[in-house]
């Protein structure tokens, strides 16, 4: 006895995908119109990286950067462009989570067609867009204010970005699972947030730790992200490094993900 099977014709996949993608831009445009009334999430996105980037230029101008490869701007720079995605994606995106799941938004989502990967990245699209740009223009103005260097490797830059993007959107779904109400929400996200920039580099390279703590800090789900932006502006990062960095970076994403997967509550617990 044989058995047939009706092939997926490209037609249909083509408007699932596109079904995939007008759901996803109708979520990012109500999300993004939530946003934009939001002043302190916008404030806190926008302002505090600048702010911390000039905040800790005299902490930067005290280290003793020599052998490390960076200069008080390269570290100045790539650290500011961390900091626009730590609080334009991973601390915005906790709340948003958090206060969706508790105001029962989530779970009317899932009733309807849109699958739960387009809900979370629907959700994610405004921050995304906010934090990428927001980038973009701290590079060019920082660049021209500290009188930095052009990127030397801008391909690594760029890849810098897009797995710091998508790391800490998983990262903010999966803070999101283990925060049980948006008050708690600006707090959750901080044990993360500090130990990034104490170990992976942000504004303290490093290069200037002691030896043990450096080779730790190497391992946590940021450094890989720091290695690619601090290579990206001095070209000093070579082929196996980078390899290195980017596996890093998806396992860290990865496994992330499978933790969304498993403990991430659409619903509000009660």
């Amino acid at each position: 006895m044989t058995t047939t099977t009706t092939p997926v014709r490209p037609a249909a996949a083509a408007r699932v995908r596109s079904g995939a993608a007008t759901r996803m831009a109708a979520l990012g445009r109500a999300e993004l119109a939530l946003l934009l009334r939001s002043r302190a999430s916008l404030v806190t996105a926008l302002a505090l990286p600048a702010v911390m980037a000039f905040s800790s230029r005299s902490l930067v101008n005290g280290l003793d950067l020599g052998g490390t490869g960076l200069s008080i701007a390269t570290v100045l720079l790539s650290g500011t462009l961390a900091m626009a995605l730590f609080f334009s994606v991973y601390t915005n995106l906790v709340g948003v989570y958090v206060t969706r799941r508790e105001s029962l938004v989530l779970k009317r989502l899932r009733t309807g067609e849109v699958r739960d990967t387009e809900i979370l990245a629907g959700a994610a699209l405004p921050a995304v867009v906010l934090a990428l740009a927001q980038c973009v223009l701290l590079a060019v103005g920082l660049t021209v204010v500290l009188d930095a260097p052009l990127p030397q490797a801008p391909h690594l830059l760029v890849l810098g970005l897009l797995l710091g993007v998508v790391l800490l959107v998983a990262g903010a779904a999966l803070t999101a699972a283990f925060t049980r109400t948006a008050e708690s929400a600006q707090l959750t996200f901080l044990p993360f947030l500090l130990v990034s920039m104490a170990g992976s580099g942000v504004f303290l390279p490093r290069g200037v730790l002691p030896g043990v703590v450096a080779d730790i800090g190497a391992w946590l789900p940021f450094s890989p992200v720091m290695d690619l932006l601090q290579g990206g502006w001095t070209g000093d990062l070579g082929g196996p490094d980078q390899g290195r960095a980017v596996l890093v970076a998806l396992a860290w994403t990865g496994a992330a993900a499978l933790g969304v997967r498993r403990w991430f509550r659409w619903s509000p617990r009660h």
